[in-house]
């Protein structure tokens, strides 16, 4: 099986690569903006709750928003809204604004990302976990790209602000270059809102489709576990500033794109439910070696090889949904949304209360439940070619 690299496709993965920015920009900041308001470690998780309440609006609006302005107005007003967050959260200086900014940026992050997923998949046909899987692991470079950035300009005298501009930049950029570039509309077409509403009450979602969202669910928040709060640990275990903490997840972000990149091969040639089974397996070493670690370079290679296994998580579990959806891509990914929502904003906000009240350090064995719990539900939602 093979998958065509055309300039639609690229598209795709480059506004991938501009949501990342803005969503790995936002994480990396989280540690030093919880500093400079000085809040808890619960208060702080609001952010991440936010950014939950935003995904979960945007899982409802989504499949009216698809059929009503077509996909490529979609994506192109969720771009600009994702913005118009950022800059709340840029020039606000109090808790109301910033969390504001999260909760703006966040639904129409969620907009852009799960419509370019839907996308994606219908463009690539059977091809369309492979191609999500490269998708993905072009964004992370990006997540790369913007939290090493982002640690370095915020230990300077332009300060931690400044960094937050990259998706802004992102955007205008892609304006400029390829605003005129969409996926093919026989391709895309969206269905009516009414036949899809209407499609839905006669065809029910069945067990498997629920269990592969509460699969998204754990998958989703423990990423996001470790995106919010790796750097709070690591600074912690290490001694380093939370500044200096923040590439951390330089390490955990390059061990994604290797394995989303090596991803989008081995989905065209092995099953997806020992594959999902092992990237779980993978992180659970990468979470144990970062746990335990007390110097730097055993906190990196923790990091490291945990991305290597969370590479695959989301590619595999959001593909699972969309395959279980019975031909509705919109609605399963409207759908996929409020389930990854759900694990975002309460993976962390449950890690940041333990965290006050136990440790970050103790805290971060929710990260092995999480786990277990997604391959429990891998193995409940297989199908029979799986």
């Amino acid at each position: 099986m093979r998958f065509n690299r055309d300039r639609p496709t690229w598209f795709i993965y480059l506004v991938l690569a501009t949501f990342a920015t803005y969503l790995y920009g936002l994480s990396a900041a989280l540690p030093t903006l919880r500093a400079e308001l000085g809040v808890s470690q619960a208060v702080g998780g609001l952010h991440g709750t936010a950014m939950a309440v935003g995904g979960v609006i945007a899982g409802l609006t989504l499949p009216l928003l698809s059929a009503r302005l077509g996909r490529r107005v979609t994506v192109w007003t969720g771009l600009v809204v994702m913005n118009a967050g950022i800059l709340i959260v840029i020039l606000g200086h109090s808790l109301p604004f910033t969390l504001t900014g999260f909760a703006v940026a966040g639904t129409a992050g969620s907009v852009t990302l799960y419509v370019v997923m839907a996308a994606l998949s219908d463009h690539q046909g059977p091809a369309g976990p492979a191609a999500i899987s490269e998708a993905n692991a072009v964004a992370v470079i990006a997540g790369i790209a913007v939290s090493y950035l982002f640690s370095v300009v915020a230990s300077s005298a332009v300060g931690w602000r400044a960094a937050l501009c990259v998706p802004i930049a992102g955007t205008v950029v892609l304006a400029l270059t390829m605003g005129r570039v969409w996926v093919p509309a026989r391709l895309t077409a969206a269905p009516p809102a009414s036949t899809e509403a209407g499609a839905t009450r006669k065809i029910p979602y069945g067990r498997r489709f629920h269990m592969a969202g509460a699969v998204l669910l754990c998958c989703v928040g423990l990423e996001f576990t470790f995106n919010l709060w790796a750097a709070e640990l690591f600074a912690q275990q290490t001694g380093l500033t939370a500044a200096a903490a923040a590439k951390g997840l330089t390490a955990m972000l390059a061990g994604m794109a290797v394995g989303r990149f090596g991803g989008a091969r081995l989905t065209l040639r092995f099953r997806p439910t020992p594959l999902f089974l092992g990237a779980l397996a993978v992180t659970l070493l990468g979470w144990a070696l970062f746990w335990l670690s007390t110097s730097q370079a055993a906190g990196y290679a923790g990091l490291a090889l945990s991305g290597l296994g969370i590479s695959l998580h989301f590619p595999l579990a959001l593909a699972r949904i969309i395959d279980a959806s019975g031909g509705r891509p919109d609605q399963a990914s409207g759908t996929a949304s409020i389930w990854a929502s759900v694990g975002s904003g309460g993976g962390p906000f449950v890690l940041g209360v333990l965290g006050d009240s136990f440790g970050t350090h103790a805290a971060f064995l929710l990260a092995p439940v999480l786990i277990g719990f997604a391959a429990v539900g891998v193995l409940s939602s297989r199908s029979a070619a799986e």
